[in-house]
């Protein structure tokens, strides 16, 4: 039986680590046990792709794996056909889930990963289109896609960078709590606030949160699960998520 594998983190760059850094050992694991030396790296949630794409294959060259820009190749469609691993990357959330739409890559990639195991890598935005919807990014929209409907490699949402109110601070505009709580007023979708530094790790029917194998003093890596009408619920890292890949899509 075929199993989803996914690594989808909160963000690339965390306060105290280098570029990928905080996500080097779990990430360089998630590779090595599905057998991944080559690495499609999808950068639409940019503009510039060879930049994009140089920075983050120049991090997994170093640690031994090969990296190529998905607009390298002549057909994306066959380079998402022919991937040994997919990786999307941050960026804008709105420009990347036109962007795939309009490559006409969203059934495929699903197809990739769900149903033959292609190993799938997200960060921040590219975390954000695994999910059913983009519906709770933190992004502007600077474009519009056709669709908030994303990849669905998962039954339930996650917003990325998720940060707790400041309680001394002065800033009386909403917080992402209360953001969430209005995407709650006209869905009934789980949202997983992953703070910066976690990762949800997804294989087959198991999803396990993780963090920086190091941390930091007083920096909380964990994720914080909301739910329409109930009060939120915290998670520290290497607890089961498990449950939530048991929600309808």
């Amino acid at each position: 039986m075929v199993k989803r594998n996914l690594f989808l983190m909160s963000s690339s760059a965390v306060h105290g680590f280098g570029y990928l850094e905080h996500a080097q050992t779990d990430l360089t694991s998630f590779f090595e046990s599905n057998n991944v030396q080559k690495v499609l790296f999808i950068p639409y949630a940019l503009t510039n792709y060879d930049a994009y794409t140089e920075r983050v294959g120049s991090v997994l060259k170093r640690w031994g794996f090969s990296c190529k820009g998905i607009h390298t190749f002549p057909d994306p469609v066959e380079a998402v056909q022919g991937a040994e691993a997919i990786y999307i990357g941050g960026g804008n959330t709105f420009l990347l889930l036109r962007t795939l739409y309009e490559e006409q890559l969203i059934d495929l990639i699903r197809d990739r990963v769900m149903k033959h195991g292609v190993p799938y890598v997200g960060s921040s935005a590219g975390t954000n289109v695994a999910t059913r919807s983009i519906h709770t990014t933190n992004d502007m929209p600077i474009v519009y896609p056709p669709s908030f409907e994303a990849l669905r490699l998962v039954p339930f949402n996650i917003n990325p960078h998720y940060i707790d109110p400041d309680v001394n601070g002065t800033h009386k505009g909403e917080t992402r709590p209360e953001r969430i709580s209005q995407f709650h007023e006209l869905n009934d979708v789980p949202v997983l606030g992953l703070r910066e530094g976690a990762t949800l790790l997804v294989s087959g029917e198991s999803a396990t949160l993780i963090g920086p194998p190091t941390e930091l003093p007083g920096v909380s890596y964990g994720a914080r699960l909301f739910r329409k009408n109930q009060q939120p619920v915290e998670f520290e890292p290497l607890s089961s998520l498990s449950f939530l890949l048991k929600e309808e899509v």
